[in-house]
């Protein structure tokens, strides 16, 4: 690593919107409850984390919701605790679109669809106002969950996300899974999408996007200018490898259960686990992971 380069921002990524996984063992409690999950945030920060990306999950099923009810508890629930984080919720709801199975021609969308209107889909960012939210920048089939869909975010819709972010003082993470996403994220921003300097983030090893490997995540890093701010991930096994090469690129990863169970083959992690396991990873690079200060600070945040 550069001597140059500013501490490494880790973000924790405590629970994602998948179905969860049957084999997680229940001692470990795999965060679902806001209760749950504001613990997670919590526990993640004091084992290092610069930043906690939310999700919340649906009570009685544990599936993946955008219920603004819930993203409120979470976040009251961290900022009662009095631990600095930097919050980071989840705005990728509301935006996929599932076409008639019969006759596709057709213009009504399926009833699995959730197509929102955008002061649906960031109703949560106004409840709670987070420091930051995910601004996913992808128009496309993707393969997360069961059957043929689209998420649909048109560039009048991101414009629009972009618009309402910046009323509600929210710095968008731009999350790119292709490097088409990642050229229209940058059109945007010249555009004026988001105030102040972008942060983007490379959402690799995603169902269809590009691969969670080195010469992906290197490409990705070329189409950026070289003064950028960005971070990148992968999935599953290769999550820890994506972050050392995020931080060898001079990004910043992020880590946590939303897209990795294991800490190693067979043995299944916790975030705190995953993040001291990041930590090491940084640490053994040369670099060394940002305070929740430090995150703001190379980010341009304000404290919400």
């Amino acid at each position: 690593m550069s001597k140059s380069h500013p501490p490494v921002i880790l973000t924790c990524a405590v629970t994602g919107a998948t179905d969860l996984n049957p084999k997680y063992p229940r001692e470990l409690e795999y965060p679902v409850t806001p209760k749950q999950i504001a613990a997670a945030s919590v526990e993640a920060t004091k084992a290092g984390a610069s930043i906690c990306h939310i999700h919340v999950r649906d009570l009685q099923t544990g599936k993946g919701s955008y219920d603004p009810d819930l993203y409120r508890e979470v976040v009251d629930r961290i900022r009662d605790s009095g631990v600095d984080v930097v919050i980071n919720l989840s705005s990728g709801g509301g935006c996929k679109y599932v076409p008639d199975e019969v006759d596709e021609t057709n213009s009504t969308p399926a009833a699995k669809s959730t197509m929102w209107t955008i002061d649906r889909r960031t109703q949560h960012l106004a409840d709670s106002r987070p420091d930051i939210s995910s601004l996913n920048v992808t128009c496309g089939l993707q393969g997360t969950g069961t059957g043929e869909h689209v998420y649909l975010n048109t560039t009048a819709s991101l414009r629009a996300m972009g618009e309402r972010f910046r009323e509600l003082g929210v710095k968008a993470e731009i999350e790119c899974y292709n490097p088409g996403d990642l050229l229209l994220a940058q059109a945007l921003v010249k555009e004026g999408l988001v105030d102040g300097e972008p942060f983007y983030q490379f959402a690799l090893g995603i169902k269809w996007g590009a691969p969670d490997t080195l010469e992906a995540m290197q490409y990705m890093r070329s189409l950026l200018p070289n003064e950028a701010t960005w971070a990148g991930f992968g999935v599953g096994r290769n999550q820890m490898p994506m972050l050392a090469s995020a931080v060898l690129l001079g990004g910043h990863g992020r880590v946590g259960l939303e897209d990795n169970h294991y800490l190693d083959r067979g043995r299944f992690a916790s975030n705190p686990l995953l993040v001291e396991r990041g930590i090491q990873i940084v640490e053994g690079l040369g670099g060394r992971v940002a305070t929740p200060s430090e995150a703001r600070e190379i980010l341009g945040l304000r404290k919400n």
